[in-house]
């Protein structure tokens, strides 16, 4: 089994859920979208971002889940040691995304500024609402002050209205937005 040579370099996908049936199957909770995006990528890491290489036999859709086979997990048993485990993938294994369309990881630690160029602060996470994603920033996260100084701002993840421009080079977001919303 080869090892990506940067570990850094690796994306949480998911976790193992739980079992499925008696042959080794697992239960997945995929953080992609779609849901069963996950079973496009073959090499998975297990635990954590360091975790251990194994590859995926099949993969697919099953209710509201994902459920997948892994090579040389053959029995219930031995799938009942993968529980709880995250499942990581190399970053290079991503599709690469048309002009315009970011990647949440690539989002996460951005700093956010005003149409004046002040800081708001840093893309904490990202929130899907079904209508729009939305932005949560956190203000005076550089400091260790008291948790009560930190204030979080939610701004509409919309492109060219509130998002006026994102620089992944900088880690810079530009927004349009009036923060007494």
């Amino acid at each position: 089994m080869a090892e990506s040579a940067n570990i850094n370099e690796r994306i949480l996908l998911g976790h193992v859920s739980g079992l499925f049936g008696v042959k080794g199957w697992v239960k997945v909770f995929s953080y992609t979208d779609p849901r069963e995006q996950i079973t496009h990528y073959k090499n998975w890491y297990l635990g954590g971002h360091a975790g251990r290489l194994i590859e995926l036999e099949q993969g697919q859709a099953h209710k509201q889940g994902v459920i997948a086979k892994l090579v040389g997990i053959n029995d219930r048993d031995t799938a009942a040691t993968l529980v709880k485990q995250d499942i990581w993938v190399d970053k290079s294994d991503l599709p690469k995304l048309s002009e315009n369309e970011y990647y949440w990881h690539d989002l996460i630690g951005c700093t956010v500024r005003d149409g004046a160029d002040q800081v708001i602060g840093k893309v904490h996470d990202l929130i899907e609402t079904g209508a729009n994603d939305v932005l949560v920033v956190v203000t005076n996260t550089e400091s260790h002050r008291v948790a009560k100084n930190k204030k979080e701002h939610l701004i509409p993840y919309l492109l060219g209205q509130v998002i006026k421009s994102i620089d992944l080079d900088k880690q810079q977001i530009q927004v349009e937005w009036d923060l007494d919303y």
